[in-house]
């Protein structure tokens, strides 16, 4: 009687999302096409509305969040504008106090950053807009789109 015995490599894959973002959060009670339109008057962006971001949820398939985007003029830097509730929950669960988010792609020096977060402080509808670090949440894929 012969006994094989079969012997299988188990490979463990690991990888690190891409987090080459800024992330400011913002606390504001206004409607998301309100705080774009002060944000555009208030910085002298330009926020238009694109599709709803949609993020799949366990329990109800997909849910959809507002989102709006701008690209600064003469260069590739993007930013979304992005409401943190959705239709079937937030965007970032571990932050429920937070209204919305800046997302800014292809980053932009701290001065501009900096600049960014005065005039958002600024426009008094809103409470408080922070920079965040995205490494430290724990929902940070629903930040890759």
């Amino acid at each position: 009687m012969a006994v094989s015995a079969i012997i299988l490599n188990r490979f463990t894959l690991k990888y690190e999302l891409d987090l080459d973002f800024v992330l400011i959060a913002i606390t504001s009670s206004l409607k998301d096409y309100m705080l774009a339109f002060k944000i555009n008057r208030q910085i002298s962006h330009d926020f238009a509305r694109m599709d709803d971001l949609s993020i799949p949820h366990a329990s109800a398939g997909h849910s959809f969040f507002s989102r709006y985007f701008y690209q600064l003029p003469e260069s590739e830097t993007d930013l979304f504008l992005l409401a943190n509730k959705g239709t079937e929950g937030y965007l970032i669960p571990e932050m429920k106090n937070v209204d919305y988010f800046i997302l800014i792609r292809n980053f932009i020096d701290q001065e501009d950053i900096d600049h960014l977060l005065g005039g958002l402080n600024r426009i008094p509808e809103v409470v408080v807009a922070a920079e965040v670090d995205p490494g430290k949440l724990k929902s940070k894929e629903n930040l890759i789109f």
